[in-house]
């Protein structure tokens, strides 16, 4: 259908509210915090690479990588509409199994990617991926969905629409939990209007989400020469409650 030849727009609007930049920033200030040397960057995830243009702009030497290459067709048009000083290497693969045979002073998997991995056995490969793939002294930031916030507040049926010249977008979002797998599926309904030709596409998508508590990360930590420095609420200095829904893991190798 003609709507899926602006692809960019459509996703590009969907998390148009998203703070990008502020985030960046964030992270950047992690890394000077733990590791104020660091000029490579390993992103496990990367999606449009919306993040990567912050940090290549800051002076990073930056590899993406994501397993859809819808997403990457996105982040090397995107790069190139920029036309950053540094090139990024945009790289398809999955966080699990990747072997680039290189090392880098960080490695993130930003944007809940490890609550992406819904077992034990792809959570394991996961940390493995970025211990194997991280300098010594390096380190290893990751955000993800923190079991008390989610717990004390469950996620509820959503509805957010989004608007530009070209798009109107509807978006419903029903959760259901399995509460013996900590596990949500979010499942999206999608509806399109193009607004030239007064077209509606509809789409189903299913996110299956894991939430994680401290307690159990320290298990694969263990199984890996990944050390905790420091964990906090997403966006914050304070420590993950029962309020925080979101919770960022720093450690090094």
């Amino acid at each position: 259908m003609s709507i899926f030849k602006d692809y960019s727009s459509y996703y590009n609007l969907l998390y148009k509210d998203k703070a990008y930049g502020d985030e960046a920033e964030y992270i950047i200030g992690l890394i000077l915090k733990h590791n104020p040397s660091a000029k490579s960057i390993l992103n496990l995830g990367c999606g449009t690479g919306q993040h990567d243009f912050i940090f290549s702009e800051k002076g990073f030497d930056v590899t993406g990588v994501d397993q859809s290459e819808d997403m990457l067709k996105l982040a090397r048009e995107g790069a190139n509409e920029r036309e950053l000083e540094r090139e990024i290497a945009f790289l398809n693969g999955d966080l699990r199994t990747l072997r680039l045979n290189h090392q880098y002073d960080v490695v993130l998997a930003l944007f809940h990617v490890m609550s992406y991995q819904i077992t034990n056995e792809d959570l394991h490969k996961a940390f493995e991926t970025a211990c194997l793939h991280l300098k010594a002294g390096g380190v290893f930031i990751f955000d993800c969905w923190f079991g008390p916030g989610v717990l004390t507040d469950p996620p509820k049926v959503r509805l957010k629409k989004f608007e530009n010249e070209q798009l109107l977008i509807k978006r419903t979002a029903i959760p259901k939990a399995h509460p013996n797998e900590n596990v949500i599926d979010v499942n999206f309904d999608i509806l399109i209007k193009e607004k030239a030709t007064n077209q509606f596409t509809e789409i189903q998508e299913q996110h299956r989400m894991r939430y994680l508590f401290k307690p159990e990360l320290d298990l694969f930590f263990n199984k890996t020469a990944l050390n905790l420095l420091e964990y906090k609420e997403w966006m914050t200095d304070r420590e993950p409650d029962y309020n925080s829904w979101n919770a960022c893991f720093i450690l090094n190798k």
